[in-house]
């Protein structure tokens, strides 16, 4: 099987590369996935289009194909994931390959993941007559935006006909070496919610302070207060993690604006505590703003909550991977506080995300983070995770 693997790796080389340069925003994704149903298409695997809609009349940007094996007659499935979004990232560099639509860039590595489940996918197609039951291949739009393809695709109820027992899926890693696979049980990544606030004051000009109500000094006094209450709520030991990444006070140096706008991220692992913040947040942002003579509006958009890993599932994959790339290349991943909306599927199915080793000294880019302008993969990484994701199918079918 893997020697099926290995022959599709230059078309993995080439779907990636296409999908590179051209690199489309979330629920935006229409070349991509008109793309990935040519290529499925040619191959002789039946696909399902116009899935995750955004809206009831846009026309959904994800796709379900189904491979079915022909050894004998099985209604097992086993899921893999894609997602195939991209970021408003401007790419740097000159290699050919670049990002040509303008600020737009895969920088989180959604071409790799999307032409290693093709790979995955053509690969048991090509053999179907040795392996039993049934591989969907799951590709999913805006991963990157709330509410999340996964949700969208959960709610449609279209992961279904059959209906997958579980579901595998992957994300490139520069901090692992290309040939490496990490692997955690358990909860792994976190829940995340958007804050939204808008701090309401008097502005006017600067030199007559007496006259004001100053929403930039109130957000000043408001963001350590925010991070103070936050800290205390939380219990020892408990991960958590409140940024606020975006702060607008469109003023000048003689004008002080009537609002402030503040954009930030919350991330947490357990639903309790979560709860908890839910609720005192916009508490502390309302009494601290109307106490110095403003106010506040506070929205909350909740995104996806944690990635569950199946304790069997994660277990039986990772004996894959140790037979496929070594035990000495399978690692333990920490908790990570990034979110990831892999995580709709794990509330109501077994599910495993696991991590595939991109990094590379030796080759450019591919040190440099995710969601980062430089970002690049070594494309050695290509076999070892299109493989993972078919032994793995392969394993949980039991053929």
């Amino acid at each position: 099987m893997q020697k099926a693997i290995a022959a599709l790796h230059v078309d993995m080389v080439k779907w990636r590369r296409h999908l590179h340069r051209h690199p489309e925003l979330s629920f935006k994704e229409h070349e991509t996935v008109a793309f990935i149903a040519e290529v499925l298409k040619h191959e002789g695997i039946e696909v399902r289009e116009d899935v995750a809609r955004l809206t009831p009349e846009a026309k959904g940007t994800g796709l379900i194909a189904l491979v079915r094996g022909e050894k004998s007659a099985s209604e097992r499935c086993i899921a893999l994931r894609a997602d195939l979004d991209a970021l408003p990232i401007t790419e740097v560099g000159k290699l050919e390959y670049c990002s040509r639509n303008a600020g737009v860039m895969h920088a989180c590595g959604h071409d790799a993941h999307t032409a290693m489940v093709l790979g995955a996918g053509i690969a048991l197609h090509r053999a179907r007559k040795e392996w039993s039951g049934n591989v969907m291949l799951v590709f999913q739009p805006g991963e990157e935006k709330e509410p999340g393809g996964a949700s969208l695709l959960v709610k449609e109820g279209v992961l279904a006909n059959p209906a997958p027992s579980s579901i595998i899926g992957q994300h490139v890693t520069p901090e692992l070496a290309v040939g490496k696979l990490g692997f955690r049980s358990g909860p792994f990544m976190a829940a995340a919610d958007e804050l939204y606030i808008t701090v309401q004051g008097l502005g006017g000009h600067a030199a007559q302070r007496d006259k004001l109500v100053d929403p930039i000094l109130i957000a000043a006094q408001l963001l350590p207060r925010l991070y103070d209450e936050a800290k205390r709520t939380v219990p020892p030991g408990e991960p958590m993690v409140m940024s606020f990444g975006k702060l607008i006070a469109n003023g000048a140096t003689n004008i002080v604006p009537d609002t402030v706008a503040i954009d930030g991220t919350l991330r947490t692992f357990n639903e309790e505590l979560r709860e908890r913040l839910h609720e005192l947040l916009p508490r502390i942002t309302k009494e601290l703003t109307q106490g110095m003579g403003g106010d506040a509006q506070f929205r909350l958009v909740k995104g996806s909550p944690v990635v569950k890993n199946d304790p069997a599932l994660t277990a039986r994959l990772r004996a894959v991977a140790v037979e496929l790339v070594g035990a000495e290349n399978v690692v333990e991943m920490d908790i990570r506080m990034g979110a990831e909306d892999f995580a709709y599927y794990t509330h109501v199915m077994p599910g495993c995300f696991f991590r595939l080793g991109t990094g590379n000294p030796a080759k450019r880019g591919t040190q440099s983070g995710l969601h980062t302008a430089a970002f690049d993969i070594d494309e050695d990484a290509l076999s070892v995770g299109a493989g993972m994701m078919m032994m793995g199918a392969l394993n949980e079918l039991g053929t």
